[in-house]
């Protein structure tokens, strides 16, 4: 009998480890690409330092669709960006085709100044004419400092007004640690910086605000057309970011190197609906910048899933107060997205629902009006503001008059076509 007792005591601490192990793998197959190296966990180390051994002194690796910071090194100090300059300088191109100031096909003549600039170039001769699109390629393909004067030159007059609005942009995202003096990373001056965290940052802003970006920056050759007066020739493009070619679900996005800056580069790929940006600076060698790239890339891979509420249910009109509508529709603000990196489930987040009881009008589209709120294991892990979906304007004396009177004087319209018995 005792025998027995035994044998199914371990039958049974067999299968309790076994459904352990399943559990903990479910959780974690939305974030974790196949093939991807385990390494150390944040399961098992309980923070996120000493994870990852970076060689460069300065390194951050950000969730995009969050924000979210996974590890970080030394990620505020100030230090030469080089060419990832440019991130910014991409960014502000696509405010401008987006705000429709200029066309993807509209073509940009190079000036004497920017066919000057040294360093990564495309060999644009003065009075030579391309499109937006093509010096896109050439900025973010082949890290053209001639390029991005171009640009620069084209959408704001001069580089001066263009690294202006630079550092305003900058200023807007919240990027402490940066300011630029130039538009390309060409500069030595000490005025020109940035910090590994901030380039995250900026990165994020260009691919989630601008996603067209990564079908060029995930190039890893092409050509160009030169047309001069000398007559045409095709000109070849190849990507400086190795891990394009040498990282499972790299699509970007920019490299830098300077004799001040070393080397430094903001990677972002790509695996299983997680999308993260890794950015490192002021590397020994380009060597060493994509090793450590692609070890941050790895370890958020490893330990990162990734929760996205993008159907939620259709919500109920709110009541407007001294409105001649009495509701409103309502709309969330945006998805919801939360990311975990300590292995728990995320099958088991709650949603609730808290709206006001009513509005006053005069109400404006994008007024809150509540907000949903996320939990998981009883804990609040974020919200989401929900909205007025539309304008209601506040009633006036004549708007209650004509109430009154349809409410009294029912008018009943005739139908079409109906005739006098009389």
């Amino acid at each position: 009998m005792q025998k027995r007792i035994f044998t199914l005591f371990v039958i049974c601490m067999v299968l309790a480890g076994l459904e352990g192990n399943l559990v903990f793998a479910a959780s974690r197959v939305y974030g974790q690409a196949e093939g991807t190296p385990q390494g150390e966990t944040l399961q098992e180390t309980g923070e996120k330092e000493g994870a990852v051994q970076l060689s460069a002194p300065h390194g951050v690796l950000m969730e995009a669709s969050t924000g979210e910071v996974i590890y970080e090194k030394e990620k505020d100090v100030r230090v030469s960006p080089a060419s990832i300059t440019k991130i910014m300088t991409l960014i502000l191109i696509f405010d401008a085709v987006e705000q429709g100031k200029i066309t993807m096909d509209e073509e940009v003549t190079t000036s004497a100044y920017a066919k000057s600039m040294g360093g990564s170039q495309v060999f644009l001769e003065e009075g030579e004419k391309q499109t937006v699109e093509t010096l896109i390629k050439c900025i973010v393909i082949a890290s053209g400092n001639d390029a991005s004067v171009a640009m620069a030159e084209h959408i704001s007059g001069s580089e001066e007004a263009f690294v202006q609005s630079m550092n305003q942009r900058a200023e807007k995202l919240g990027m402490e640690n940066t300011h630029f003096e130039d538009c390309c990373g060409l500069t030595e001056s000490q005025n020109h910086y940035s910090s590994a965290y901030d380039v995250a940052v900026m990165s994020r802003e260009l691919v989630v605000r601008y996603p067209k970006i990564l079908e060029y920056s995930s190039v890893w050759m092409d050509t160009i057309t030169h047309v001069t007066r000398q007559g045409s020739s095709e000109f070849g493009l190849t990507n400086t970011n190795k891990l394009i070619r040498g990282y499972e679900g790299c699509v970007g996005l920019k490299t830098g190197s300077t004799s001040i800056a070393k080397y430094c580069v903001s990677t972002v790929a790509v695996r299983n609906g997680i999308t993260l940006i890794s950015v490192v600076m002021t590397a020994p060698d380009y060597k060493v910048r994509f090793s450590d790239a692609a070890a941050m890339l790895n370890y958020g891979f490893s330990n990162c899933s990734l929760y996205e509420d993008d159907h939620p249910e259709r919500l109920k009109k709110i009541a407007v107060k001294k409105a001649i509508e009495e509701k409103v529709s309502c709309k969330f603000e945006k998805n919801f997205y939360y990311l975990d990196t300590t292995g728990k489930p995320l099958d088991g987040i709650q949603k609730k629902i808290q709206m006001k009881k009513s509005l006053t009008a005069p109400v404006k589209a994008g007024d809150v009006a509540g907000k949903a709120v996320y939990l998981l294991d009883g804990q609040d892990i974020g919200s989401v503001k929900i909205l007025a979906a539309e304008d209601v304007p506040a009633s006036g004396y004549l708007d209650y008059l004509m109430a009154l009177c349809r409410r009294f004087l029912p008018f009943q319209a005739k139908e079409p076509g109906s005739v006098n018995s009389n």
